[in-house]
């Protein structure tokens, strides 16, 4: 029995109703590389990255900041840097500035200063809501003001409200850093641009404004100037300074190779769309063994509380050379790359080099797999396979057929890693290959610390502009090693790192031993095992005990491959004002390690007190904390009438358009508001698992295509129906006539 067509007609409205809820639905499910129609847009659940486009009203100054100076100079293993940004308003109405910009992943930030005209404004530390109010009232006030806040260990925003029209204002971002040897090499990273993050709805930072920063297009450089200088002044001789990202100057001095200089060549091209990396070498390629002290200043015995009366210490102690153990276990290793949109190009090319080099040194009785993943993942085998020359060769193979695009959602790549099951005996690696460009750190960092017990993991982190924060952070919650590859010339010398580090652990079972000084609030707590090629760091507070600072003497004591190992070293001279960076740099590690510690709680509260604490009692930057400046001056009579603009960046070297967008599956064309949609491109990638509303508004519009094409046949049969039926009536009436 046929339906009735009143039945038939709410059938039809049902199903209707069906698919556009569902597609509503599924155009409202943020994307992870979803490009924002405006960055402000309410409409949009998900912050992302866009194209910049020039704003055509001669008024408002949409490129405040004008240059970027950063001066370093480095003493034996620490690093002092001064940023200054210089903003200037060239439009005729009053802004209010809003950089994006990186920053070490190990640099403590502990200064900023404003420099207005001939006043100069010392920023204050405060807790990150209380600076934010105090900046929201002076800029409704009219004062200039700025505000420097975290948003990640390396990405910072800074704020400045109330530009004139003329006005030419200074801001200087002070930070110190510990640089750490690896193979006798020192290096110093200045990271110069934020890579365009995708910013997944599973990350609890989906709705962050910071991650919806303005691009400028492929090609287009910053219209701001950038320049760069480093001082360096080591205890022993230099053997070679050298950039393999940047053309530099090196100065030598005349007489004595302990001291140079060194600055960017003057016709260098673009120098802000990479990370800028020095490396150098002291004489005899070793790691310079130290002990360094601070002691509070005089009259302070050391004894007493607060940060101003504390002494601290930094120990630095190079490891014994790697021995190859006599007989190294099997291994299961799988490897984690990264094809989304952001790595197509020269990230993906390098991590294809990268990969031939680690299958290529597995040894026959080691077994692996691979996960390609992108918006979705794809495992190479159901299974790790053995390590033989043609499973190798097929892996290869299916890397090599991927170009990159799409999303680049990690944590379902890394949750299905661990849902991998092992044998109990066997000793597995994950080793994660991506550019970094994602705002789930946190989330990451939390999954592997939960899973440390079933593998450790190590991270590569390739392209010119690399998130340093995720790959150290993965590589330091799974007790792995990070590596960092800004250019293809370095895949095969890291490739080699990787297997000389984890042969085998060159020290194990170590301590630390400190004669002449009481030490306490010692970080690390626990030494690690170490791996080869890097030295052991400890950090800590001492009082004077025994034969005092003069006697001062710090022990490692461990076991290597070979048997029993012990090295020791005395305290050296006090730098004085150089070693008082030692209070930052001890602050900045111990909350690292309390960061690190709310990611196996998964929970603030536990941590979030210590943190904020520490910030503003060694006045420090954090996530917590935050600088703010205010010129108590009221400059601006009509603060309601200023603009509001984000100064956009340059894209990184090598990454190409696929990195914004909707994983570059479409062209567009340029709006007026300042965005252009995500360009085109081709590739392979990694198909992803439908979504149940995905699913349902594919069945609702199949379904609706159904009885749509159903009704029609039966309208069409309905219709020749009446058509033979009315031949047959006339043809009878017509006979009875």
């Amino acid at each position: 029995m046929s339906p009735s067509p009143s039945a038939g007609r709410r059938l039809w409205a049902a199903t209707v109703m069906l698919a556009v809820i569902s597609f509503a639905t599924l155009v409202a499910k943020p994307l992870c590389a979803q490009t924002q129609p405006r960055p402000d847009a309410a409409a949009s659940k998900t912050e992302s990255p866009y194209f910049f486009v020039s704003n055509a009203d001669a008024d408002l100054d949409t490129l405040p900041l004008k240059s970027t100076q950063v001066d370093v100079h480095i003493a034996g293993v620490i690093a002092d840097v001064v940023v200054t940004q210089r903003y200037r308003n060239e439009g005729r109405r009053a802004i209010e500035a809003r950089y994006v910009f990186p920053g070490s992943t190990r640099a403590a930030v502990n200064g900023l200063n404003v420099r207005l005209a001939d006043r100069l404004i010392t920023a204050q530390i405060r807790e990150k809501r209380q600076a934010r109010i105090e900046y929201d009232a002076a800029k409704r006030q009219g004062k200039t003001a700025a505000l420097l806040e975290q948003h990640r260990p390396n990405v910072f925003q800074m704020n400045v409200a109330n530009i004139l029209p003329g006005d030419d204002v200074r801001v200087e971002l002070h930070y110190t850093e510990l640089l750490v040897p690896q193979s006798g090499q020192y290096q110093f990273a200045f990271p110069t641009v934020v890579g365009p993050r995708c910013n997944s709805p599973e990350s609890r930072s989906a709705q962050a404004t910071w991650a919806a920063q303005p691009t400028l297009a492929p090609g287009v450089a910053a219209s701001a100037s950038f320049d760069l200088k480093v001082t360096l002044d080591t205890p022993i001789g230099l053997k070679e300074v050298r950039s393999k990202t940047h053309a530099i100057d090196v100065q030598m001095a005349a007489n004595d190779a302990r001291h140079a200089a060194v600055s960017l060549k003057a016709d260098r091209g673009p120098a802000d769309n990479r990370d800028f990396v020095l490396d150098y070498r002291l004489a005899g390629e070793a790691i310079e063994s130290g002990l360094l002290l601070y002691q509070a200043p005089a009259g302070d015995d050391g004894n007493k509380g607060g940060s101003g009366t504390e002494n601290f210490f930094l120990a630095m102690i190079e490891p014994p050379r790697a021995v190859t153990a006599e007989a190294i276990s099997p291994r299961d290793y799988i490897f984690v790359v990264d094809v989304s949109g952001s790595m197509h190009g020269f990230p993906l090319d390098t991590a294809k080099t990268v990969m031939r080099r680690l299958l290529g040194g597995l040894r026959p009785s080691d077994s692996f797999n691979v996960l390609l993943f992108s918006g979705g993942s794809d495992m190479l085998a159901p299974h790790s396979l053995p390590a033989t020359q043609a499973n190798v060769a097929r892996a290869i193979a299916t890397i090599d057929r991927y170009n990159g695009s799409g999303a680049t959602e990690l944590i379902p790549a890394l949750r299905r890693v661990y849902a991998e099951p092992k044998p109990p005996q066997l000793s597995r690696s994950i080793v994660v290959v991506t550019d970094g460009y994602v705002t789930v750190e946190r989330e990451a960092f939390e999954l592997v610390q939960k899973n440390l017990g079933q593998a450790n993991l190590f991270a590569f982190g390739i392209g010119s502009s690399v998130n340093r924060h995720l790959i150290e952070g993965l590589a330091r919650a799974g007790m792995g090693e990070p590596f960092v590859i800004t250019d293809p010339i370095q895949a095969p010398e890291q490739a080699a790192r990787f297997r000389r580090m984890i042969e085998a652990p060159v020290l194990t079972s170590v301590r630390a031993i400190f004669e002449g000084l009481d030490v306490y609030d010692v970080e690390p707590p626990v030494l690690p095992d170490v791996l080869g090629e890097r030295p052991v760091i400890v950090f800590g507070k001492w009082r004077a005990s025994g034969t005092g600072k003069a006697g001062a003497r710090v022990t490692i004591d461990g076991r290597s491959a070979s048997g029993p190992y012990r090295s020791s070293v005395a305290a050296g001279a006090d730098a004085g004002g150089q070693n008082v960076a030692l209070r930052s740099l001890w602050a900045r590690h111990r909350i690292q390690s309390l960061t690190d510690q709310q990611g196996i709680d998964g929970n603030d509260d536990t941590t979030r007190p210590a943190i904020t604490a520490l910030g503003l009692e060694y006045g420090l930057l954090t996530r917590y904390t935050s600088f703010i400046a205010i010129d108590q001056v009221v400059r601006n009579s009509a603060p309601q009438a200023s603009a509001s603009v984000r100064q956009p960046v340059p894209l990184p070297q090598g990454v190409s358009a696929l990195a914004i967008g909707r994983g570059g599956s479409g062209g567009g064309a340029g709006s007026g508001d300042g965005v252009v949609n995500g360009a085109g491109g081709v590739g392979t990638e990694v198909p992803g698992t439908p979504e149940p509303e995905t699913l349902a508004a594919v069945a609702a519009v199949l379904t609706t295509f159904s009885l749509w094409a159903l009704r029609r046949r039966r309208v069409r049969t309905r219709a020749a129906w009446q058509h033979g039926t009315g031949n047959d009536t006339r043809t009878r009436t017509g006979g009875r006539s």
